[in-house]
């Protein structure tokens, strides 16, 4: 069996973690540069706040004082994912971290009986030490657990827990559940599905294993599959991403060259730590500029370039160097650019990497890989990338970014520690 622990509404539930005004009041987190709604309370909901949504748009609701808006505050909220992650991690030690607010636990060799029990308690300790709200569903699949942790967050009656545990409480679950909110489906494989009758996971499920293969692949036939019980999603633990990218629209048009290159080369220390931290090398260093394509009244240029690496790399020094020799060449005067990125890819195991005898550059690498090891570990203690080299902005790497409405980080800066009266 495995349960699914979501934190619920988890961006806004940081934010009332340290502002207890805000619960019971309709409150909305925003993307960078305070561009579109990514986060909503369910009182948001209630008054109609679609996902995604401009924040121009609801300007009349936050006016009147119906809603409250608030920045991405993404220090905050990583800060409190890893203590629920560790309260989770602490009852059951064989988890999956999903996402920032998910991850599923593994509750193999436990009785049935005693799996309500443990996941409520685990349900009210997460809110006691952190003050985030979290449901939980359990079934014998992942696919299963998602449809489970639905009923747990839409129905108080079930006090955080949902079980799915037998075939009738399987098929009441999935007449229940609209196809488009079957984990794997997706917004835009869900009005396909619809337009063919398929409207629940049930009407899903009832279909034969050729039709869903012919409509969805082999993926699909994976989710048919789990909805029925059938355990056919893998433990994604461990996985290596193909391909790492970080890029940011930027709060004001950039016209400097000096400006961007500052800005390309955080994104590329970004793409390299995370490099590491999986125990990749990639052997590919990609970047790509833009200009603001929402501003037709302006010259358009949006150019991409790519490096190969031989061989592969994960330092810092190694990266930022090769974006920054790219971006040299996509250059060009008399353009404003709006957003910029940098992709690392082509990603093998760092420790299967066989080294050349005859590799003149083997004395250099060594030593940018010991300089990184060295920035990691200042930087992860420090909290914000203290340690760079000299073509990256000193700071949080969110310097520069549109934050009009961002809450202090409480739990990873002094000077953003509650004051008690």
């Amino acid at each position: 069996m495995f349960a699914l622990a979501d934190c619920n509404n988890f961006f806004v539930s940081c934010e009332r973690a340290f502002q207890p005004e805000l619960e019971g009041k309709a409150v909305v987190v925003l993307s960078n540069n305070d561009g579109c709604v990514v986060a909503r309370s369910a009182e948001s909901k209630a008054l109609g706040v679609p996902m995604g949504t401009p924040i121009f748009k609801l300007k009349p609701l936050v006016d009147s004082g119906r809603l409250i808006v608030r920045s991405s505050n993404y220090a905050l909220y990583g800060d409190l994912s890893r203590r629920v992650m560790n309260i989770l991690r602490e009852a059951i030690p064989d988890m999956e971290v999903y996402s920032i607010d998910e991850a599923f636990l593994n509750l193999e060799g436990l009785q049935e009986a005693e799996m309500v029990p443990l996941c409520r308690g685990i349900v009210a300790k997460v809110r006691k030490w952190t003050g985030i709200p979290i449901s939980i569903g359990i079934a014998g699949t992942k696919t299963l657990g998602k449809v489970a942790n639905h009923f747990a967050k839409r129905y108080p009656g079930y006090r955080g827990v949902c079980i799915i545990n037998d075939g009738d409480k399987r098929a009441k679950a999935l007449a229940l559940t609209p196809i488009g909110d079957v984990w794997g489906i997706g917004w835009r494989t869900a009005p396909k599905l619809e337009a063919t009758g398929v409207r629940t996971a049930a009407d899903f499920v009832a279909r034969p294993e050729s039709w869903v293969h012919t409509h969805l692949g082999i993926v699909g036939v994976r989710t048919w599959k789990e909805l029925q019980g059938i355990p056919a999603v893998e433990d994604n633990n461990g996985e290596r991403r193909q391909s790492i990218c970080t890029s940011r629209s930027f709060a004001e048009l950039i016209t400097s060259q000096e400006e961007l290159l500052l800005r390309v080369s955080d994104f590329a220390g970004i793409c390299a730590a995370k490099l590491r931290k999986e125990g990749s090398v990639a052997g590919e260093v990609a970047i790509f500029i833009q200009t603001n394509r929402f501003r037709p009244d302006l010259p358009q240029y949006a150019p991409y370039a790519v490096m190969r690496m031989d061989p592969p790399v994960s330092s810092t020094p190694e990266i930022v160097s090769a974006a920054s020799k790219l971006l040299e060449g996509l250059w060009r005067d008399g353009y404003g650019y709006k957003r910029a990125g940098v992709i690392v890819s082509d990603t093998t195991p760092a420790d299967a990497i066989q080294g050349s005898l005859f590799d003149a550059g083997a004395a250099t690498r060594d030593r940018d890989n010991r300089i990184s090891a060295i920035m990691d570990k200042v930087n992860y203690e420090a909290g914000c990338n203290l340690l760079r080299v000299a073509t990256q902005r000193p700071g949080h790497y969110a310097d520069g970014i549109r934050r009009e409405h961002c809450s202090p980080q409480y739990s990873t800066d002094w000077n953003g520690l509650l004051c008690v009266k």
